[in-house]
């Protein structure tokens, strides 16, 4: 941009208006056994009234926090594929309608199950702005799959990566998980073998947890879930590591690894501790360091929509949680935390001395060391993430 350009055209967005917009779509065709998340099954939702409510949403949040030019989109949920063609046209449609500017190099992801992608809903997402698809493929073998509650197999996978090649994507991730009831190291190697020989850009591979409200949670209370060993499960993780990177995968963040390039910018977001618009049930937001919780349930939802923003709760981060948070999550990429970040979202502070205690442990423990910006996780650091995290939970806000 020219220096001599006029100042109205300097200041085309609003200072510091959030660039990120995660958008929840909450239906699924079944409810997985591991899954927490604000999810509901599809038959006899009333889909048309919820993507309604999401666009008089998305309205009166551009009007409360007007956009900044918009980087990166993330649809989630749920599954956001289980929608209809003419349902996912109009739902793409009112997102453009309520964030009109998009950055030419935007970064618009919708999580996808396989076996809920045919080729013309691909094309209708395609032509509606969507550029990255993330597959929940979780594991290649088939038997794990039904045990886990998922409803694919593995000869959707490929068809699904096949449409979606047909209607035009190449920048494709998917999800595998490791440390699930009956899975072997042995089968944790097959589905990391099978996941590399798609070639695909990007891979994120999770470890189990087994949350509340779910039936592993239920299971694992009765004794019924036979979960592996810590030692196979730090096995797992450790191949995991290996075979990313001796395919030439950069492991970015800790479950996360893509080709150089395609390290998903909207989920970097919030490891920088970012701001970012959360539309739709359920869903969460962050912006000018408030943070908001929406009503969960679809009709309530729906219903709030109608007469403003359908907000369950919204409360403000005061400075040190802010800070806290910044190093938890920032901790996660590999890069690790930048001092300089840190300086210019909290008033010029100095991380140094803010978190001198913590940081001088865990150098000396070996679980972190400095970077020429700032900090990050070693590799024994990795293995023992969250006790890092750890190290700064509640550090400031309790006063301690």
């Amino acid at each position: 941009m020219s220096a001599n350009q006029p100042s109205s055209q300097l200041q085309a967005f609003p200072a510091h208006a959030p660039r990120a917009l995660y958008i929840h779509i909450p239906f699924c065709t079944n409810k997985c056994f591991y899954c927490d998340f604000n999810s509901y099954v599809l038959k006899g939702q009333p889909v048309m009234d919820y993507l309604r409510a999401m666009e008089l949403e998305m309205k009166h949040t551009a009007e409360q926090c007007p956009p900044a030019e918009i980087d990166t989109i993330f649809v989630g949920g749920g599954t956001p594929t289980v929608l209809k063609p003419d349902q996912m046209a109009y739902f793409l449609d009112s997102v453009r309608n309520a964030f009109p500017s998009w950055s030419e190099q935007i970064e618009f992801s919708m999580e996808a199950n396989p076996g809920t992608t045919d080729i013309e809903k691909l094309r209708v997402m395609h032509a509606g702005g969507v550029n990255r698809i993330s597959f929940g493929v979780q594991s290649f073998n088939n038997n794990l799959l039904h045990e886990i509650g998922r409803i694919h197999n593995t000869d959707d996978v490929y068809r699904s990566i096949e449409n979606a090649k047909a209607a035009g994507f190449d920048n494709m991730s998917i999800d595998l998980m490791f440390g699930l009831p009956n899975q072997t190291v042995e089968m944790l190697e097959h589905s990391v073998e099978k996941a590399l020989e798609l070639d695909l850009p990007h891979l994120s591979i999770y470890s189990l947890k087994v949350e509340e409200n779910t039936l592993f949670h239920a299971m694992y209370h009765r004794n019924e879930l036979p979960l592996p060993s810590e030692e196979d499960e730090l096995e797992m993780y450790m191949i995991i590591m290996e075979r990313m990177k001796a395919a030439g995968y950069i492991q970015y963040e800790i479950s996360n690894f893509a080709k150089p390039g395609y390290e998903s910018r909207h989920n970097t977001t919030y490891w920088r501790n970012e701001d970012y618009y959360g539309i739709g049930a359920g869903a969460h937001g962050y912006a000018k360091r408030e943070r908001h919780l929406n009503i969960k349930g679809v009709t309530p939802y729906v219903e709030a929509c109608r007469s403003g923003l359908p907000r369950l709760d919204t409360f403000r981060i005061d400075e040190a949680e802010a800070m806290e948070d910044f190093m938890m999550v920032g901790l996660r990429l590999l890069e690790g935390v930048s001092s300089d970040r840190f300086a210019e979202q909290f008033g010029g502070a100095l991380l140094d001395k803010v978190f001198a205690a913590p940081l001088k442990r865990l150098l000396k423990q070996g679980l972190i060391e400095v970077t020429p910006t700032g900090y990050r996780l070693t590799e024994q650091g990795l293995l023992f993430g969250n006790d890092v995290f750890g190290s700064f939970v509640g550090l400031l806000s309790n006063g301690e």
